[in-house]
């Protein structure tokens, strides 16, 4: 019943922005952590970034995006963010949207996650 629908990626050259959004619906959207996942051909999924559960909520970032990404939640739109600054090649991934309902009050552990976007190309060139 839950969906998750990204949108905004895209290509884009090192040095470069690219805000994802994410649109939840068919549950309640407030009593969920949400995140953002991507994955590299031949590599793990990778946690990027992640909210609790209300807008403005505590912020949780992954070590190498950290001070160029920022991840924002509207809970009136049911919608989750990702502002993307300062691309770098190694950004280059499948990015994922996640739904999750683990600790109200930490990061989005990706063994924690109930719902999963399909998922938006991010492909960033130097």
């Amino acid at each position: 019943q839950v969906q998750l629908e990204e949108s905004g990626g895209g290509f884009v050259q090192a040095g470069g922005s690219l805000r994802l959004s994410c649109t939840f619906s068919g549950g309640t959207f407030g009593s969920y952590q949400m995140g953002w996942f991507r994955q590299a051909p031949g590599k793990d999924r990778e946690f990027v970034a992640s909210t609790t559960r209300r807008s403005g909520g505590t912020l949780y970032y992954g070590d190498s995006v950290k001070g160029r990404f920022t991840i924002s939640r509207d809970n009136a739109k049911a919608t989750v963010y990702l502002q993307m600054n300062s691309l770098k090649p190694e950004d280059t991934a499948v990015y994922y949207c996640a739904a999750g309902a683990g600790s109200p009050f930490s990061v989005l552990d990706k063994s924690s996650v109930k719902y999963w976007g399909q998922g938006t190309q991010v492909t960033v060139s130097s």
